[in-house]
């Protein structure tokens, strides 16, 4: 779990990087080899912590919306 918690801060640091009104997925936050590399069950375990993370912050930062809206969106 110490792994899936360093993850998770690296997450966060790279909301930081976000525009405003920016829509994004977790995985975007990481190179894309990088986040092939962790393994499903530590993925789970790692949106779970984010979400519940995101949520802590009441939306100050970064606020979430339901997947389905944005895979919708793209139709």
């Amino acid at each position: 779990m110490n792994h899936v918690n360093e993850l998770l801060v690296e997450a966060i640091k790279e909301t930081k990087k976000l525009e405003k009104g920016e829509i994004f997925l977790l995985k975007d936050l990481f190179k894309g080899y990088l986040w092939n590399r962790i393994p499903r069950k530590d993925r789970i375990l790692l949106g779970t912590l984010f979400l519940n993370q995101i949520n802590k912050m009441d939306g100050k930062e970064v606020k979430i919306i339901e997947k389905h809206l944005l895979i919708n969106k793209d139709i």
